[in-house]
């Protein structure tokens, strides 16, 4: 059943209804750079979204998500009808509607085309209730990234992707389909007008995505969406840069949930720690402390769901304590948390078995998953047998789920929930019955919503038990919106070689689908343990990433563990102490996140729109945050890496003393197992610190500032308690450094937010390569120059210029003060007075 004509159109009070001759269209303009395009075969246009946080219509879950939801005016947008199409202009974009057959075109304010549908086959409801929307793509020149969570490269032109979320484990890290997210959002951009336009598809059924894979000579060349029913409501988010259009999809769907500082320290896994026959406790205990012991930084464990199991039958009963393994849970979470200073973050799963102990308590709330007539609670697939599956679409369900939540984990000392194997896949029968806040659906519909809405139970029960702390939620399945519940991670992968290589890309498309803070499980965790190499490489790409994590289930009688390979330990413990390093930046980076939707690991073309090799570059180069390219070398037994460095910039090779290369070319550089490779930009500001090894406990007091300056720059340092929500009050310290470039370098810093910062030494590394300095000033005074390297290191304040990096070197109290400047002068200085007779 193919949309093709226009029947007619009137005006609503947020947009207009256009009738077609086999369907309606909602029209609905939310901003000038967002523009709803909702098409419905059977007309009904229902509002129930769990996925918006912004809308410009009634929905049924406002007063669900009455805290999170604003509901703004639409724009006012005149139709202007001619004969053949109906024309809308915003001041950004210009949408046509052709009348006959049914398609919409967009171009931009200065009228270039910058996407239409397929023509003469643009909407269509098959003969099995799928609903299909083609659009015209160029197979050359277009490139399409996002779709939440994918195998492969990034770009995923030519690919047919499948979002039905699966427990993908083992899965093939190069072709896999499906993984475990379901995001029908995806950005596209053409090499020839390099305008980014995300298409949000707010439809939860299982979907395919086709982009160019798919070929018929009877249409010009294609991609399409094709959903197992509900309508096509896609949202068109403009951009004309890749940013805005993630700021403008994360303003719909959500901004990443603000993580904990604690959070971004390394957190120690394995299914093997909890699986002892008793007295698991003991052996983790020690496991920290070798982690201790082996200056090997750590914050946080993952308790697997091993502690969980029946004491007779080894089964998994969430929520329930095996004593033998686990004797004193509250002394466990005691001594870990109050002693170690360590996070434990117990494993939790949907599916309660025949015998759980806690059946019962389910039962009196009444909240299961259903069969398809309601009669009795469904019964699926589920580990160690059949099981039935507790309703997050029902708020029974969810108020089941936070008693014993609360009662038996929280209540002993947990803090963070982690949500394991929510993809609903065992509820096998499509037509199985939700509840859907009592407006009743279908698994079909709703299964991944399931994985939100537990997220969501999580977040009320964390703030009902600790109202002060800002939630820490971990989930390995999720819906578009995700973000801003959890972390989430790409679940049980494969120990190949392969996957160390493209779970970067996979991290990155998560991170183009709205979800930043995100990471793999380091050295793998289906199949055998990783060899010695793999394992290294692994974990220096792991120290970039948000979630850092090593997590096994090896099936060769092994433990992953970072130490288990002795000959490479000085390497795991520099690239563990460069993570730790990171801290301050990463931290801002992940603020930025929260704030407008930039990821952490940034694809080259995030940073550099404009420089079309990007876009084309497979070598899973990435930029971390704004200021700092990383090259991880992902391939065995490698003794060079290729790296191509973007154009319109220099790059300092951060591991050769600063040596420069001239942005736009590709370069081969000598790698050994040491090797991380990293490159500052021209110019850009990054920082460090020296003085954190364990977030939980240890105090920063001097903070590392590298500043790189052949143009301006800007970057906001960010800071606050790590933990609570006082953030939200202004209870942060917000520090925006300005960098005014030129022989006389201006570092200015203008701080808002009233939280006290520890740190109380600057120690400030300013890259000029052509001179040294004449002078230096901290807030108005000069300060001394010191030549000789020994004589800085002990001073207290002062400048020193390094001639191995070619760095100016300068160290100082902070001023106590909100703003304050730094100047390096670089100005011409005739030494003795001559320069002009010689």
């Amino acid at each position: 059943m193919l949309l093709r004509k226009f029947c007619g159109i009137e005006k609503t009070d947020n947009g207009y209804l256009i009738h077609g001759d086999a369907g309606d269209i909602k029209l609905v303009f939310m901003t000038d750079d967002i523009i709803r395009i909702r098409v419905s075969f059977d007309r009904k246009f229902k509002e129930a979204s769990y996925a918006l946080v912004t809308t410009a219509w009634e929905d049924e879950l406002d007063e669900l998500f009455q805290e999170e939801r604003t509901r703004i005016q639409a724009k006012d947008v005149v139709c202007e009808e001619k004969e053949d199409a109906l024309i809308f202009h915003t001041t950004a974009l210009k949408l046509v509607m052709k009348k006959q057959p049914i398609q919409f075109l967009l171009y931009d304010a200065e009228g270039k085309l910058i996407y239409n549908d397929l023509k003469e086959r643009a909407f269509d409801q098959d003969q099995l209730g799928r609903v299909t929307h083609y659009s015209e793509i160029h197979a050359d020149t277009d490139h399409f990234y996002g779709f939440g969570e994918k195998t492969g490269h990034l770009d995923k032109k030519g690919r047919h992707l499948r979002m039905s979320p699966k427990d993908a484990i083992g899965a093939d890290p190069e072709f896999g389909e499906p993984l475990y997210k379901h995001v029908p959002f995806y950005i596209r951009v053409n090499e020839e007008n390099l305008h980014a336009l995300g298409l949000f598809y707010n439809n939860s059924y299982d979907a395919v995505f086709d982009m160019g894979n798919e070929r018929s000579g009877y249409w010009d060349s294609y991609c399409y969406y094709q959903a197992d029913g509900g309508d096509i409501d896609l949202f068109l988010i403009n951009g004309p840069k890749m940013a805005s259009v993630l700021e403008r999809y994360t303003y719909l769907t959500g901004r990443q949930a603000m993580p904990t500082k604690q959070s971004l320290g390394y957190t120690a896994s394995t299914m093997y720690y909890a699986e002892l026959e008793q007295n698991c406790d003991e052996e983790i205990y020690k496991v920290i402390q070798k982690h201790f012991d082996e200056k090997i930084y750590i914050d946080n464990f993952w308790l697997a769901s091993g502690y969980s199991s029946g004491e007779e039958d080894n089964l998994r009963y969430v929520f329930n304590w095996n004593k033998k393994r686990f004797p004193d849970p509250e002394g466990f979470f005691e001594k870990m948390e109050q002693e170690m200073g360590i996070n434990v973050i117990p494993n939790m799963k949907p599916g309660i078995l025949k015998n759980h102990p806690y059946r019962k308590v389910f039962e009196q709330y009444d909240a299961f998953v259903k069969t398809p007539d309601k009669a009795e609670d469904y019964v699926g697939r589920w580990w160690g047998g059949e099981g039935r599956f507790v309703d997050f679409t029902k708020k029974a369900g969810r108020d089941a789920w936070k008693e014993l939540l609360k009662k038996n984990l929280m209540a002993k000392g947990m803090r963070t929930v982690w949500n394991d194997n929510c993809e609903y896949d065992g509820v096998e029968d499509r037509n199985a019955y939700c509840d859907h806040e009592g407006m009743g659906g279908t698994m079909a519909e709703l299964k991944i919503i399931q994985s939100n809405m537990m997220a969501y139970t999580g977040k009320e029960a964390l703030k009902e038990v600790y109202p002060k702390a800002r939630p820490y939620i971990i989930n390995r399945a999720g819906y578009a919106g995700i973000q801003r519940y959890a972390q989430v991670w790409a679940g049980d992968n494969l120990t190949d070689w392969r996957t160390v290589k493209f779970n970067i890309a996979t991290i990155m498309g998560m991170g183009l689908s709205g979800m930043s803070n995100a990471g793999c499980d380091i050295g793998g965790f289906a199949g055998p343990a990783p060899g010695g190499e793999l394992l290294l490489r692994w974990i220096q790409n792991g120290i970039f990433q948000p979630r850092f994590c090593i997590n096994s289930a090896n099936n060769d009688n092994t433990v992953t563990q970072p130490w288990m390979y002795e000959e490479n330990l000085p390497y795991v413990q520099a690239a563990y102490a460069q993570r730790y390093r990171m801290i301050p930046y990463l931290y801002s980076v992940m603020r930025e996140s929260h704030e407008n939707g930039m990821p952490v690991m940034r694809p080259l073309f995030l940073e550099f729109p404009e420089d079309v090799k990007c876009y084309r570059d497979q070598n899973l180069t990435f930029m971390f945050g704004p200021s700092v390219l990383v090259a991880n070398v992902v391939e065995k037994g490698a003794i060079t890496r290729t790296i191509y460095l973007p154009k319109g910039t220099t790059w300092y090779d951060m591991n050769d003393n600063f040596k420069a290369y001239e942005g736009g070319q590709t370069i081969e550089l000598p790698v050994d197992l040491s090797s991380i490779p990293m490159f500052l930009r021209g110019s850009a500001v990054y920082m460090t610190t020296e003085d954190i090894h364990h977030i939980a406990k240890d105090t920063m007091k001097a903070l590392d500032l590298f500043v790189s300056c052949e143009e301006d720059a800007e970057f906001t340092y960010y800071d606050d308690d790590g933990w609570s929500k006082e953030y939200e009050e202004g209870n942060f310290a917000e520090t925006k450094i300005s960098v005014k470039a030129g022989d006389r370098k201006q570092i200015h810093f203008h701080k808002n937010g009233f939280y006290q910062e520890s740190w109380e030494n600057l120690n400030l590394n300013v890259v000029s390569k052509e001179k040294g300095a004449y002078w230096v000033s901290v807030d108005g005074e000069k300060i001394p120059r010191f030549l000789i390297r020994d004589a800085f290191d002990e001073a207290e304040t002062g400048w020193y210029y390094d001639m191995s990096d070619r760095i100016v070197k300068v160290k100082c109290k902070k001023p106590q003060k909100d703003d304050f400047e730094i100047v390096v002068s670089c100005e011409k200085f005739d030494l003795i007075g001559m320069e002009n007779e010689i």
